[in-house]
């Protein structure tokens, strides 16, 4: 559809993939509609429609299942608790719906008809979902409200029933119809919608089964397990939404602007892109930004996980949400609240959930064909064995609707995307964002690794690694170098004025400097002339000796720019500098290797320092590469039969990102490095992308174990009800149980792991 739209919805009240299937199946029936998605754990919705589809009926369409639903208006996507602001229970659209004849702004909803309201539509309860935000105690919401009053009525039915036993009946099946009816309801609505064997269905004909075979007590004790088990993954849900929902409550409520000499409180989310903000010591950065002015030491573990605040000062990055420590900032905004670092994690990760893996894919297959094989199962068990050999009807059509319960798919089809979305969520709060499942599950298959090197196994900036001291000394030549280069916004000379800042030295005066180009620098200092500039440069004003020379040599050897200090007739010394290895390299890279992955480095730098430092990291080095010759590379590799990620900065290597199977993203949140790959380690640790892949294993093995729960409780209630040790108590419980522990077992993983290595 050329001219299709994508609109995204906050749905609220979804809490199993059985929600998530029956809004996928009614939404994708409706005229216009080319795709929907929609994600459980974040709550959401998106539909690809053509631009005369009506989203008002779409909104109503949900609504009639017994959700509450809002549309996400521009940005806001980056904010999770936008729909809580905006929905209506009724699932009225508050705000444009992305048609530019059909805007709300503006428009005045005091005599307006909330015909499609819940109440109004008829439809109240129909989910017994709680519409309230997820924040609420579960016994304040509509489901828990149900749940407790169904549980109150069984009671009262066993009371009567061991006071009055003639009525006892009558009394079961009362308690039964409190919990029923809405769940009923539901079944009706979902088969209408194109969803017949829902869950709410087969219990449904379950509960009526039971009466009509006069087993109306376990029908209303079925039918309150049922609601309980549904309040439970309801719980359960939400805890996995909370655990992305919690970075965005990072974000602090209002900043200290500096406007025109004075400093007022506004809202943060009003800060524009160039303002300048004051953090006070133990403030909350409001922003994502650039430090103008003062030094201090950044908690960063609210956002990166790092256990140890990170010194910073002028001109470096600070990160929206996290926390000052003991120094007064000033920061000058680069991002929107819409688009700071956590508000792009929070919508990629929202995004990511509705992408489904290819398991999971596989799973929604199974399922449309196994809930009807189960219907036709209990069918046969109820029907064959009374009429094949003159069984009692009461005890074989008692074990069909047994069945019945127990095939229910709930647990089998949550058992994937509940893993997933705990994994996803649980990477981006440590800075591992994974564009969906499918490069999750992909990434658990990885047997080598092609790193690019500066910028992502080195810093990135150069640091002074060598002073050395031939006529004068060290810090002399450091001071005297520093003073030649103050005012310099050169790498190298940001290095040598970083290192004199470090050690504490006072500068001389340098006077009449003077750059020369491609050979260095000149100035009088302390009434000499003083050089500052290349060996070659050097040899043209002085003589260098053999060891002199043998010395420079061997530091070029090493990877190494040299820079010579030349004070009036003599060569005062020398200062080496190199882009380093990234702290954590080494540890990183052999966390790879420890678990049998191939490591290169693919660079465009000269062989020779190219070989240095991978010499240093122990890794094989391939230099002197242009960006098709990376990409030509990644290819031979994967010929070879391995399963490749390609680690770089998402722009010069965006050729051999697009060629691996997975691309990586290294850096800090950058637009290009979120939007190009298929996953980015925000926080720039070589470290991480062995806990990227390490995190992928463990969801593969959660998945394998809540498919063994899923299957292995339905087939061992499946053999007891047929040889008569079971009933329907059971049974509900091998569903309603199941998910449970399905779900449970999944936000396992959003407990911090150990780290690689």
């Amino acid at each position: 559809m050329a001219d299709a739209i994508q609109t995204r919805y906050r749905v609220e009240g979804m809490d199993c993939a059985s929600c998530a299937a029956k809004i996928d199946t009614a939404v994708r029936r409706m005229p216009g509609v080319e795709d929907v998605s929609v994600s459980v754990t974040a709550g959401t919705m998106t539909v690809r429609h053509g631009e005369t589809s009506d989203l008002a009926t779409i909104a109503k369409k949900v609504v009639g299942l017994g959700y509450s639903v809002s549309e996400i208006v521009g940005k806001d996507t980056a904010n999770p608790a936008a729909g809580h602001q905006t929905a209506c229970c009724g699932g009225h659209i508050h705000g444009s719906h992305a048609h530019p004849e059909h805007n709300h702004s503006g428009h005045d909803h005091s005599g307006h008809d909330h015909s499609v309201q819940a109440g109004n539509s008829g439809t109240e309860g129909l989910h017994g979902h709680d519409h309230a935000p997820s924040a609420g105690p579960w016994w304040a919401g509509r489901k828990g409200r149900l749940t407790i009053l169904s549980g109150a009525a069984l009671l009262t039915a066993y009371a009567i029933g061991h006071l009055v036993p003639s009525i006892a009946p009558y009394a079961f099946i009362a308690a039964m119809l409190i919990g029923l009816v809405p769940i009923a309801r539901r079944a009706v609505m979902a088969a209408l919608a194109g969803t017949p064997f829902s869950i709410e269905m087969l219990m449904t004909i379950a509960a009526i089964g039971a009466v009509i075979i006069d087993a109306g007590e376990e029908a209303a004790a079925v039918v309150f397990l049922f609601l309980v088990g549904e309040l439970l993954e309801g719980v359960a849900a939400g805890k996995a939404r909370q655990s992305i929902q919690s970075l965005a409550a990072l974000m602090p409520k209002e900043a200290l602007l500096e406007e025109n000499g004075q400093t007022r409180a506004v809202p943060a989310e009003s800060l524009a892109v160039g303002a300048s903000i004051l953090v006070r010591p133990g403030d909350r950065i409001s922003a994502d930004g650039i430090i103008l002015s003062g030094e201090s030491d950044i908690d960063e573990a609210p956002v990166t996980g790092e256990s140890t605040p990170v010194r910073k000062g002028t001109d470096e990055t600070v990160f929206a949400g996290t926390i000052n420590g003991d120094g007064v900032l000033r920061v000058r905004v680069t991002a929107a609240a819409a688009d700071n670092t956590i508000a792009r994690v929070v919508r990629l990760v929202e995004e990511a959930q509705e992408s489904k893996a290819p398991t999971e894919r596989f799973i929604d297959r199974f399922s449309r064909y196994y809930t009807p094989a189960v219907v036709v199962v209990a069918a046969l068990v109820a029907i064959i064995p009374p009429l094949a050999v003159g069984a009692a009807w009461g005890e074989w059509v008692y074990k069909g609707l047994a069945i019945l319960l127990i095939g229910c798919p709930c647990a089998l089809v949550i058992s994937t995307p509940a893993a997933i979305a705990a994994s996803l969520s649980a990477g981006a709060r440590r800075g591992l964002l994974l564009k969906g499942g499918a490069v999750l599950e992909t990434l658990g298959t990885i047997s080598a690794v092609a790193f690019d090197k500066t910028g992502t196994l080195t810093e990135g900036r150069p640091k002074v690694t060598d002073i050395i001291g031939f006529d004068r000394s060290e810090p002399d030549v450091l001071s005297f170098a520093a003073a030649l280069e103050t005012g310099s916004s050169h790498p190298l000379a940001k290095a040598i004025l970083g290192k004199a800042t470090e050690e504490g030295l006072v500068l001389p005066a340098a006077a009449e400097a003077k750059a020369l180009g491609g050979k260095g620098v000149t100035a009088n200092i302390e009434g000499q002339p003083v050089f500052f500039g290349s060996p070659q440069a050097a040899g043209e004003r002085v003589a260098l000796s053999a060891a002199q020379m043998e010395r420079i040599t061997a530091l070029n050897d090493e990877g190494k720019t040299v820079s010579v200090l030349i004070i009036g007739a003599t060569l005062a010394g020398a200062i080496a500098m190199r882009d380093e290895p990234r702290a954590d390299a080494k540890v990183g890279l052999k966390a790879l290797k420890d678990v049998g992955i191939r490591t290169v480095m693919l660079t465009g730098d000269n062989r020779r320092t190219a070989s240095a430092i991978g010499l240093q990291l122990g890794m094989e080095v391939r230099a002197e590469l242009m960006p098709e010759d990376k990409q030509r590379i990644v290819g031979e590799l994967k010929r070879e039969g391995l399963v490749v990620a390609k680690v770089g900065d998402g722009i010069n290597d965006a050729p051999a990102l697009a060629a691996a199977d997975i691309g990586i993203a290294m850096g800090g949140g950058t637009d290009v490095a979120l939007e190009t790959a298929d996953a980015a380690v925000l926080h720039g640790r070589v470290g991480d992308v062995a806990e990227m892949i390490a995190l992928s294993k463990r969801t593969m093995g959660n998945i394998r174990e809540n498919i063994t729960i899923a299957l292995g409780l339905k087939a061992v209630f499946l053999v007891t009800t047929i040889i008569g040790v079971t009933g329907l108590w059971p049974a509900i419980l091998a569903d309603t149980g199941a998910t449970v522990l399905v779900t449970i077992n999944a936000l396992r993983l959003l407990a911090p792991a150990r780290s690689a290595g």
